[in-house]
């Protein structure tokens, strides 16, 4: 297996996603990778990997798609760039995965219009696994599309159904909408209108989700435009940190406090690993013709090292390969 790595993409590229990389390496032992960037940049943090330098290939990739500018003009004119190349190299079976902690709209956009999109798939959708007490869900989508059609919204079903069967090994997902009450007739024009569609969608849909029960575990996969999604990542991921900081606050507040949450301090661990977005690694992108996963900005090696086996499960769970048979049982009724 063949993996293609954006080494100057994140807060913290080349560092972490380099030392990501050999962590990978020495987890994974039938995988080799592509290093793309500035190589006497990448050359710097290969230290102390012999056991694995044999399985990385550097690859001069100079120009780099920053977050200040369009993402659709750096992917047509920085073709020198790790994101180009790794799409090429996709979409030339010269690699099985992707993956990046550069600007999203860049993946996005090089997904789109370098990789391809599944024959079928009109958008493209970033999905994150978030937690919900019991494990995780898939958000779909978290704000690849900020405006959607109702045929987008099914699509995403789709996908999300794929990958929680063949990355999380989840049988007959349930596939929930995201809505402002649980009734049917409910929501806006948008969800009113999906509604139906995904009644008779390909999947195991189990209806409207009300946001107050989005972290009950009552779905497994939750689809929301791109806009709803976005807002509902942000708000979980500020009230994450929120809550854990008054929690310590309190605790240090007095003495029998202190003393309790040293008893707890395990649990509070085990609390922390779980709404950890590092052991997570990333969202992938679905949708495309491909095995790509955007790792956070801000990742750290182990980050991007969970990120790396992130679109290995992904690989081998034939998720691309699933999503074109789902898409393939919608298309009649679409069309219809």
């Amino acid at each position: 297996m063949r993996i293609f790595i954006d080494a100057m993409g994140g807060d913290f590229a080349p560092q972490a996603p380099v030392e990501g990389t050999i962590e990978a390496l020495r987890r994974y032992p039938n995988i080799e990778v592509v290093l793309a960037g500035v190589i006497p940049e990448i050359e710097k943090y290969l230290v102390d990997c012999d056991d694995v330098r044999s399985r990385i290939t550097l690859l001069d990739a100079p120009e780099v798609i920053t977050n200040d500018e369009s993402p659709v003009m750096g992917v047509r004119r920085k073709t020198n760039s790790a994101t180009v190349k790794g799409m090429l190299a996709l979409r030339e079976k010269e690699a099985d995965g992707f993956v990046s902690a550069g600007s999203t709209g860049a993946v996005l956009a090089g997904g789109m219009f370098r990789l391809g999109r599944i024959p079928g798939i009109e958008r493209p959708a970033l999905a994150p696994l978030m937690p919900n007490g019991k494990g995780h869900f898939l958000l779909i989508d978290c704000g690849a599309n900020v405006d959607c059609k109702p045929e987008y919204l099914v699509q995403f079903g789709v996908m999300g159904d794929a990958y929680m069967q063949g990355v999380m090994g989840i049988d007959n997902p349930r596939i929930g909408l995201v809505n402002i009450g649980a009734e049917s007739e409910k929501g806006n024009a948008l969800v009113k209108a999906t509604y139906p569609l995904m009644e008779t969608a390909p999947y195991n849909f189990v209806g409207n989700v009300e946001a107050r029960d989005i972290t009950n575990d009552v779905a497994d996969v939750l689809v929301t435009d791109g806009f709803c999604g976005n807002l509902i990542l942000k708000f979980m991921e500020g009230m994450a940190g929120t809550l854990m900081g008054i929690i310590k606050n309190e605790i240090m507040g007095d003495f029998q406090s202190k003393i309790g949450g040293l008893l707890a301090k395990p649990a509070f661990r085990r609390v922390k690993k779980l709404m950890d977005y590092t052991e997570v690694g990333g969202a992938p992108l679905l949708g495309v013709q491909g095995s790509v996963v955007k790792a956070h900005g801000s990742s750290n090696a182990h980050a991007f090292s969970c990120a790396i086996g992130q679109v290995i499960k992904m690989i081998d769970g034939k998720v691309v390969e699933a999503i074109e048979k789902g898409v393939e049982k919608i298309a009649p009724a679409q069309s219809e």
